[in-house]
């Protein structure tokens, strides 16, 4: 017997139903299920008008979870209760592991929270908890261990343990053992507050031991440590405020030099996306056609080679009608105070600073002509500092912008079906789109050689160039959908008569290029480069200063190979390949190589990285044993147990090839 009604679907043996009250008592083989999850037993009793009731010798499913329950009472849409039960990630009905609690508050898709809870491996109790508590939208799991390798860590032991204070408070402990470096400590904490917005907090702690191979008269021991502080606040519908802190301490950077960088050593990946992170306050705010921003950055960090902003005050009013006349407007207004600070002391000689006003207005008039888009504009930019490059008061510089941007597409269909190479080719759509933008300023008022160089507003000169961009797409139609199959953009400058530079007399600057090509859809070419060139016979001129591609091959879930390249003629010349294969339901085989094809005086030819992993799915969790070789760290191997329904680590520890996403341009 079926019975659905909003959204709930009731299905049993034998049902009763008040049709007033909305009422039921159903037996048999009962199961109840709605969009939060499934609870199957007995018996139960339930109301369809408020969706509550009670359900016996009960098993439940909701996503990501399974239990078994003596009782459960569903209290409202959002939230039910087990009595006396238990609650897994492991569908099967002996589970490998599971939480016993007497009570167990599940609030599906949100949260789920229990107290004295016993964990248990199989049928052995490991662990007792008196409280736990976690997001289901957490995707990482409370208790984290990863042990392994390292040439320059020796062996390793990083853990990580997941808490929970209160509603509003939870973050992590780390502990962590390198034989080599020593024992770290820290904690994470991520918090939400009534009315002041929310946010996180990380601090880290080593008192990292001196290497043996040390035997300059430095200290047995190095403090080092981050505190790291993030904040955003929604004051108001159109106001929010982002506070950003970092602060490191780093005794070895101080004894040993700059080569030494605790972010560097500590968390890679971090640096990799910001070797120097920011210290600031923004406060911004939205009225109804422009905006502003209050910005206060201070250098905390003595090494770091920082511009601080003490304050910054920036209006900006995007492009705006004017009334009912066919021209628009608008402004960019900064108001700064200055202090750049190179990467030495906290006070140097080399420290400049200026107080700046710096304003743009800026007219256009977009237009048609026949099928050309055309938008001619002026600009007039002032600039006034305190003072200048000797000290000295000077007047206002200012300059003068004028220029046009033309741009129009052209397309033709051409009749052609065609599965030659089993492309799949119905139809041909060629669209091209040319796109010209000319720009042209005099020379400043004042020259840069009388201001102090702060950004590259200080060091504008007189510009008289045209920038000549060329779009080419092909598209097809497969499955009624359309495809592209190739996108190929190139750019260059046209320069009239340079006053700066090495390349003297009209020419053409460097050529852009960004190649897009998927000839089907399991394979996919991206180039991108920079052919430099030259209006002068000069081989430092006229060839490729750097080129990239990526090559990536995807024969379905999970199967799949890519290969790229990183040209640069005076830097490195890089070779990567990643290889992720499903041997089988069970086992995953991974590989990833980098290899140096060029040779400089910092990096030698020949192979950089090496890695190895392979991944056993072992039901409800995953095993992944790893084998890293690399120039920089040695030799790493390391062993990881990831419950499925938690995947992410807080720790970065394998390597990957960074495939493009599509639709986006390499850079």
């Amino acid at each position: 017997m079926v019975i659905e009604y909003k959204g709930a679907k009731l299905t049993c043996q034998k049902i009763v139903v008040n049709s007033q009250t909305k009422d039921a008592s159903a037996q048999g083989n009962v199961r109840l299920e709605d969009e939060k999850g499934v609870i199957e037993g007995e018996k139960l009793v339930y109301n369809f008008q408020n969706k509550t009731g009670i359900i016996y010798d009960a098993e439940f499913r909701a996503n990501p979870y399974f239990g078994v329950s003596r009782k459960v009472e569903k209290v409202s849409e959002a939230e039910f209760i087990t009595q006396r039960g238990y609650l897994t990630t492991c569908s099967l009905d002996h589970p490998h592991w599971c939480m016993k609690s007497r009570k167990i508050n599940f609030f599906p898709q949100n949260k789920v929270q229990a107290k004295d809870v016993v964990l248990y491996i199989g049928k052995i109790p490991l662990l007792y908890l008196p409280q736990f508590s976690r997001s289901l939208k957490d995707p990482l799991m409370h208790i984290q261990v990863m042990p392994g390798k390292r040439k320059d860590w020796g062996p390793y032991l990083l853990t990580a343990t997941r808490y929970n204070l209160t509603e509003n408070i939870n973050g992590r402990v780390y502990f962590d053992y390198r034989d080599k470096l020593g024992t770290a400590q820290g904690f994470g904490a991520n918090y939400t507050t009534q009315g002041f917005g929310k946010g996180d907090f990380k601090f880290y702690y080593t008192q990292e031991k001196k290497a043996e191979s040390l035997t300059q008269n430095v200290p047995d021991e190095f403090q080092r440590y981050l505190a790291r502080l993030r904040h955003k606040w929604d004051i108001g519908e159109k106001t929010n405020l982002i506070v950003e802190v970092y602060k490191i301490g780093d005794e070895k950077r101080k004894a040993l030099g700059s080569s030494n960088n605790f972010l560097k050593d500590y968390f890679y990946r971090e640096f990799e996306k910001d070797s120097q992170p920011l210290t600031y306050a923004l406060i911004h705010h939205n009225f109804r056609y422009s905006s502003l921003d209050l910005l206060l950055q201070k250098r905390i960090n003595h090494w770091y080679d920082q511009i601080e902003k003490i304050p910054e005050l920036k209006y900006s009013l995007p492009s705006v009608r004017i009334g009912e006349s066919p021209f628009y407007f608008e402004n960019s207004s900064t108001l700064a105070n200055f202090n750049k600070k190179a990467e030495t002391s906290p006070i140097t000689s080399v420290d400049e600073t200026v107080t700046r006003l710096d304003t743009t207005n800026k007219f256009s008039l977009p237009s048609k002509a026949a099928f050309v888009e055309l938008a001619p504009f002026v600009v007039s930019r002032q600039t006034a500092y305190d003072k200048g490059a000797d000290g000295k008061s000077f007047p206002i510089r200012t300059i003068f912008y004028t220029g046009i941007d033309a741009s129009t597409k052209f397309y033709r269909i051409f009749s052609v079906k065609s599965n030659f190479l089993k492309l799949d080719i119905n139809d041909l759509r060629h669209i091209i789109t040319p796109i010209i933008r000319y720009s042209y300023n005099h020379e400043p008022s004042i020259s840069s050689s009388r201001i102090k160089q702060i950004d590259s507003i200080d060091s504008i000169s007189r510009n008289n160039s045209v920038i000549l961009e060329l779009s080419n797409k092909l598209q097809t139609k497969r499955a009624n959908k359309s495809v592209d199959l190739a996108d190929i953009k190139l750019s260059t400058t046209y320069i009239f008569k340079p006053k700066t530079g090495d390349k003297l007399g009209s020419n053409f600057s460097d050529i852009l290029f960004d190649i897009r090509l998927i000839p089907y859809s399991w394979l996919t070419f991206d180039i991108d480069g920079t052919f430099e060139r030259s209006n002068r016979s000069d081989s430092n001129y006229n060839h490729f200063s750097d080129i990239n591609y990526d090559i990536n091959f995807s024969f379905g879930k999970e199967r799949s190979f890519g290969i790229g390249q990183r040209y640069q003629r005076k830097g490195g010349n890089g070779l990567t390949t990643s290889l992720n294969w499903r041997l089988n339901p069970k086992w995953l085989f991974s590989a990833y190589n980098r290899y140096e094809l060029g040779h400089t005086s910092a990096l030698k030819s020949g192979m950089r990285e090496q890695e190895y992993g392979l991944s056993r799915d072992l039901h409800c969790w995953t095993m992944d044993l790893k084998y890293n070789v690399s120039k920089d760290h040695g030799e790493t191997i390391w062993l990881v147990f990831k419950l499925k329904a938690f995947p992410k680590m807080e720790f970065g520890f394998d390597q990957s090839y960074s495939q493009p996403k599509p639709g986006s341009q390499s850079s």
